[in-house]
């Protein structure tokens, strides 16, 4: 069998396994003082099935350099196909769903930020006459830090991370509790720059009654396939902590982290040494085991 072809399975069936077999660990609280530091521990747990997964896929990687193509162990074809089959459909439909919510139209919304690159503000005319100038600044101001932090990218790799954990119940319920939490921080972050809270909860009502003008499908917009954009609005449930929240004095504790994208660099500085030591310990050991592996299926 080809190498690259191997290696394509191997890295779906065990990486699958892997994914599936983490998928069941539980959502993070989302109750906290400040809603930053809920949305990094939501945040990091949401990663914590795929590492594994990442990990054995370097592994297999650094097999790949030293293993001869092609493979010269007589395989058990039909017992890989039978152990990759399963989890390759579950890879094909989170890859079908994160192309989906890629090329699909925006649909209506009151307000929302979009852009992988370079994130912008999309704002409903109809909805801006709706809203004074403070309101319509502390809206403007809650989407820049989105744009800050590039949201929408980071909400569509969530999905797709969860997508790849169908149909565990568990996985879901991590992405909209980090939702939720990333709502109650850039709201935070918003104030951090001056906005009143009570122009910012009163931007979200507003938003929220205008959504209840549009198609059911402009109206929730992490329900069902993440749109790839972030919202001022997030789930309806969320709506009275937040304006609860909103009201309250602002939480004084200092914030953690740099501007820009901590999320993404502490993420970084995590994975990239494991999967360094995982490429060389794929490259050292990588032959012996698979080859005693492969004799399994023959």
């Amino acid at each position: 069998m080809g190498r690259e072809w191997l290696l394509s399975m191997l890295i779906v069936a065990l990486g699958g396994l892997a994914l599936q077999t983490l998928a069941w660990l539980p959502q993070s609280d989302s109750c906290g003082a400040r809603g930053d530091e809920v949305e990094r521990r939501a945040w990091r747990r949401l990663w914590y099935p795929v590492v594994p997964a990442l990990w054995v896929a370097a592994w297999l990687g650094g097999w790949t350099l030293t293993e001869s193509d092609p493979v010269r162990d007589r395989l058990g074809v039909w017992a890989l196909y039978i152990a990759w089959a399963p989890f390759a459909a579950v890879f094909g439909r989170a890859a079908v769903r994160a192309a989906w919510a890629l090329l699909r139209p925006t649909p209506d919304s009151a307000v929302a930020t979009i852009g992988f690159i370079h994130p912008h503000t999309v704002f409903s005319p109809f909805l801006a006459k709706q809203l004074d100038e403070t309101e319509l600044g502390a809206a403007l101001a809650h989407e820049r830090a989105h744009a800050l932090h590039r949201d929408p990218l980071r909400i569509w790799l969530a999905q797709l991370l969860t997508d790849l954990q169908w149909p565990w119940p568990s996985a879901q319920l991590r992405l909209q509790t980090w939702l939720v939490a990333l709502e109650l921080a850039r709201d935070e972050e918003a104030r951090e720059t001056g906005v009143d809270g009570e122009d910012l909860a009163a931007a979200v009502l507003a938003s929220v009654r205008f959504l209840r003008g549009l198609p059911p499908e402009g109206r929730t917009p992490f329900s069902g396939t993440a749109f790839a954009h972030a919202a001022l609005v997030g789930h309806s449930r969320v709506l009275r902590e937040r304006v609860s929240r909103l009201l309250a004095p602002l939480p004084q504790a200092p914030r953690g982290g740099t501007p820009g994208l901590p999320s993404f660099e502490a993420m970084a500085l995590m994975l990239v040494p494991l999967l360094l030591i995982a490429v060389i310990l794929g490259v050292v050991y990588g032959g012996h085991v698979m080859h005693s592996l492969l004799e399994l299926t023959s």
